[in-house]
Formats: C-alpha cells, sequence, structure tokens
C-alpha cells in the first residue's frame, strides 16, 4: 500500500512539474511576442494624467455636437471597437472615446474603481484631452451605469444619452458575480499568455470579425488585446460598479435623469 501511494505521489509531482513548465514556456513566449508588438501598441490619440495614472482619449470630427463613446465592460480597445461606427459620424460630429483606467492604451493599475472614480476621471480626461462639455453620451453595455449617474449628477453637462444596448441599474439588482476565482485564474490565464492558445478567441471580436478595420488596425487591436484582456482594473471595475447598482446611496431608481427625457437605446 506504501509504495502505491508513493508511486501515486511521485507521479503528481510529475504532472505539477511538466505543468509548470508548460506555463514558464508559454510565459516567455508571450513576454517575445509582446516585446515583438511593442511598435504597435503606441496610442492612437492623447495621453493624460488622471490620479496619478496615464488615460488615453482618442478624437475626431469637427461638429459642433461632441459624441463620448463608453465601452463595455472588459472591452480591451475602446478606440478601436467604436471605430466602425463613429467612423461614419465624424463628418458631422465631434468624436471622443475615453479608455478607463486598465482599457486600451490606458494604464493599468490596481486602484479603487467605483462609479464615483471612474466617472470623475473620465470627466478629468476629456478636459486635460481640450473637450468641453455639453457632450451626448453614447455608452455600451455597463457603461450604461456611468451614463445615468453623470447626467443624474451633472446634468448640465450631458444632453443626450445614445444607448448601445446599454445596462440599467435594475439588470444589476439580483446579477450574480462571477466567483472571485474564476475571475483571478481568467485574469492569470491572460496574464501569462494563455489567451494566444486559442487566436479564435480575439478572431471572433465583433471589431475584428465584422467591423471596418484596416489591416494595420487589425494589428493593433491584437497586440492590445494580448496586453488588456482581464486586466486587474478591469476586473476591480466590475466588482465596485456592480456594488455601485445595488447601494442605496447611489442608486439610479431607473428615472431618466435628462431634461426632456433624451434617453435613446438601441
Amino acid at each position: 500500500m506504501g509504495n502505491v501511494l508513493k508511486k501515486v505521489g511521485i507521479g503528481i509531482i510529475i504532472i505539477i512539474g511538466i505543468l509548470l513548465i508548460i506555463i514558464l514556456i508559454i510565459f516567455i513566449i508571450n513576454k517575445i511576442k509582446l516585446k515583438q508588438e511593442s511598435n504597435l501598441f503606441r496610442p492612437l490619440g492623447k495621453m493624460v494624467t488622471v490620479n496619478k495614472h496615464q488615460m488615453h482619449v482618442y478624437t475626431e470630427g469637427k461638429g459642433e455636437v461632441t459624441l463620448v463613446f463608453m465601452a463595455g465592460g472588459g472591452t480591451c480597445s475602446p478606440t478601436l471597437d467604436f471605430r466602425s461606427l463613429y467612423s461614419r459620424l465624424s463628418d458631422n460630429y465631434r468624436i471622443a472615446v475615453v479608455e478607463k483606467a486598465g482599457y486600451g492604451f490606458s494604464e493599468t493599475v490596481d486602484i479603487l474603481r467605483d462609479i464615483d472614480t471612474v466617472l470623475e476621471e473620465t470627466r478629468k480626461a476629456l478636459i486635460l484631452a481640450g473637450e468641453k462639455a455639453p457632450y451626448v453620451l453614447v455608452p455600451h453595455s455597463i457603461s450604461g451605469i456611468e451614463a445615468l449617474y453623470w447626467a443624474k449628477k451633472y446634468p448640465d453637462e450631458i444632453t443626450a444619452i445614445v444607448g448601445l444596448d446599454p445596462a440599467v441599474p435594475a439588470a444589476y439588482e439580483n446579477f450574480q458575480m462571477p466567483n472571485k476565482v474564476v475571475l483571478n485564474l481568467s485574469a492569470f490565464a491572460a496574464k501569462i499568455g494563455l489567451t494566444r492558445l486559442t487566436p479564435s478567441i480575439c478572431n471572433s471580436s465583433a471589431a475584428i470579425k465584422y467591423g471596418s478595420l484596416t489591416d494595420n488596425e487589425k494589428q493593433i487591436y491584437k497586440a492590445i488585446f494580448y496586453r488588456k484582456t482581464a486586466t486587474k482594473t478591469m476586473l476591480n471595475e466590475c466588482i465596485s460598479m456592480t456594488f455601485s447598482c445595488v447601494n442605496p446611496n447611489k442608486r439610479l431608481k431607473h428615472e431618466i435623469p435628462l431634461r426632456n427625457s433624451n434617453l435613446l437605446q438601441i
């Protein structure tokens, strides 16, 4: 019996050792790839310093109305993700895409990501990039929460919200957050480069598969994807923003906080 247990123990140790070697090889390959892709990872817009970290703000167009595009949770490259849409609008509108901390070209930081912090950083980034309110907000997914809160807290800065399948507080009241272990494992897998083993994940993204990105823009998108998938900042934001929806002190009570009810959901 003792010999059997010993053999089982040795087998387990060998298996763990092999797995660790595989992980190490993947990690090294990922580091090499990241270095090779570094020339692609260059901001397409302006970098501004907010709360002691760098944020990326992309702008184009010269219209009198400024559309502020706000990405959904976990969007690796908001600037390129929205490209196919705002490129059709920039002849008539001013376009601004704010990449929150941990997204796109913005710096990944392990800091508080409650709704007030995220909102104030977005507002300050726009100001530092030279943009002026009032804005028309174009939020996707969880950014719908930020957009509603923005309009409620600073109504004079927002003339309308055009929601792209936006989240509303009611959607999160009974929302079950994924297990933290699962979230941390996904972040670890992305960080060491396991996502490179399944390129179909990146290639099946809407921006690449259905968008109008050029070949060069697709390469930039991929370079960002392997750097900014499931970042620590994103995970902190997901947890904190969900809490904000059910926190009585932050709850939006489902009302439309805009004058003349200028809210459109698509």
